[in-house]
């Protein structure tokens, strides 16, 4: 588990990693800023204008209806960020300098409070399908079998931490 962390930021619900890959700050920034290659990590599908106030549109997700948001900050080669659905918002910052080669500082400013144990362990399965494609391995997708299971799994650690829960979980009977 990469032990995401909740706060308040400006009284607003905030799940924050940091978290140390094997790839130089180029490539990670690539990962985080291409659609084709955000397609092996990332939840849903996107395509987007990169430029602050662009339009980031979200799509083919099992579990999700296609969505839209706006690009709130686009900084080659270092921070990319978008509203995602209503109200949530997503910063992707890319450093030099983690002990094997770059650093991603993964910011989501929940629209909720009890989101966030939910989306840390959503992250906790895209942030490993993110070490695979840059390890160059296969990964079985977010939505392949067992992945459930994962996420129920750091879904548990999360609420046995105390952070917040409660928010209905897609795909689950609610």
């Amino acid at each position: 588990m990469r032990h995401g962390t909740f706060d308040e930021d400006d009284g607003r619900p905030t799940l924050r990693f940091e978290v140390d890959v094997a790839a130089d700050a180029e490539r990670l920034w690539a990962a985080v800023s291409d659609p084709a290659e955000l397609a092996a990590w990332f939840p849903q599908a996107l395509s987007y204008r990169p430029r602050v106030g662009g339009r980031i549109d979200f799509a083919d997700d099992p579990l999700l209806p296609p969505t839209s948001g706006e690009v709130l900050a686009w900084d080659p080669p270092r921070r990319f960020a978008f509203t995602w659905g209503d109200d949530e918002e997503l910063w992707f910052e890319v450093t030099d300098g983690g002990p094997s080669g770059a650093r991603l500082g993964l910011t989501d400013r929940l629209a909720l409070r009890d989101e966030a144990a939910r989306n840390a362990a959503g992250w906790e399965i895209c942030l490993d399908a993110l070490a695979a494609h840059l390890d160059g391995d296969g990964h079985d997708g977010l939505h392949a079998e067992g992945a459930r299971d994962r996420w129920r799994a750091h879904f548990a650690a999360y609420t046995a931490t105390g952070m917040p829960a409660g928010a209905p979980v897609p795909g689950d009977d609610e």
